[in-house]
């Protein structure tokens, strides 16, 4: 439903009160500040009451506010130009940067540890772990995340294969003999890769199994995902929060290393000598 926000506030518009017409005005202009105020803060800044924001959020169909303040920040992940980011950052963090910013990525583990599928990560490790080949592609600030899974799995396995992200020829190049004994780690959040999802649904359709590590079920990759791993990112600042990613990843590189830990035992004592 957040995807369809803005136009619902548009077709609903002749329903609304005239208190609503200016919450739904407010919201169209300014939705990247919108969806960090509160009820009370939201009526405030419209000239209405904090019942006023309720019962429009509740006649738009929502549970209440807080399902409306949800959908709001799904809308902007794809939204935000990094000009509004800016903006967003300097009202939400205030003077104390560092505190600010490591108390929003302690947030994020938390609600990544409560709502990640346990069964679709314990699915992940036995598929990398039994791969004929393990493809992975990140592009852009998730280049980070597949590089670190690429740096250990490659200590691991002879068969990883991290993906040319130059061009979405090459993209495609590297994958193209992908089959269905193979995985690919497909890593993506928002502003999302079209290079990605592409390469995700060509993976797909070539039979192969994809695990795809984003930020939400509504995640454009879902939908080409054999096991989706959700970690939680950041949107309040101009900087993309990599933590529960890094997190969800690192959790998979201890999985898989555990899964093999005696094939890979050779491997760390001749490291080690």
């Amino acid at each position: 439903m957040s995807a369809e926000l803005l136009s619902l506030l548009e077709t609903e518009n002749k329903h609304f009160s005239k208190g609503q017409k200016k919450i739904a005005a407010y919201i169209k202009e300014n939705y990247d500040k919108a969806a960090f105020m509160t009820a009370a803060k939201l009526g405030k800044a419209v000239g209405v009451s904090e019942s006023t924001v309720v019962r429009f959020a509740i006649e738009l169909g929502f549970n209440g506010y807080p399902g409306f303040q949800k959908a709001l920040s799904n809308l902007i992940k794809n939204k935000l130009t990094s000009v509004q980011r800016v903006e967003v950052a300097h009202e939400q963090i205030g003077s104390d940067v560092l505190g600010r910013v490591i108390s929003l990525d302690i947030d994020l583990i938390k609600k990544t540890v409560d709502e990640i599928d346990r069964a679709a990560f314990d699915d992940a490790v036995k598929k990398i772990a039994n791969a004929k080949n393990i493809y992975i592609l990140g592009v852009r600030s998730a280049a980070t995340i597949a590089s670190y899974l690429y740096f250990y799995f490659r200590l691991f396995f002879k068969n990883v294969i991290l993906v040319n992200t130059t061009s979405s020829a090459e993209v495609f190049e590297t994958v193209l003999d992908i089959s269905e004994d193979d995985v690919l780690i497909a890593i993506s959040f928002p502003r999302y890769s079209k290079r990605t999802v592409k390469a995700a649904r060509f993976c797909k359709n070539s039979g192969a199994e994809v695990i795809a590590i984003t930020d939400s079920e509504s995640s454009p990759l879902s939908q080409y995902a054999d096991e989706l791993l959700i970690a939680r990112s950041g949107t309040t600042t101009f900087v993309d929060s990599l933590v529960a990613p890094m997190s969800i990843a690192g959790a998979l590189i201890a999985a898989v290393g555990l899964e093999k830990k005696e094939e890979i035992s050779d491997t760390f004592a001749k490291l080690e000598e």
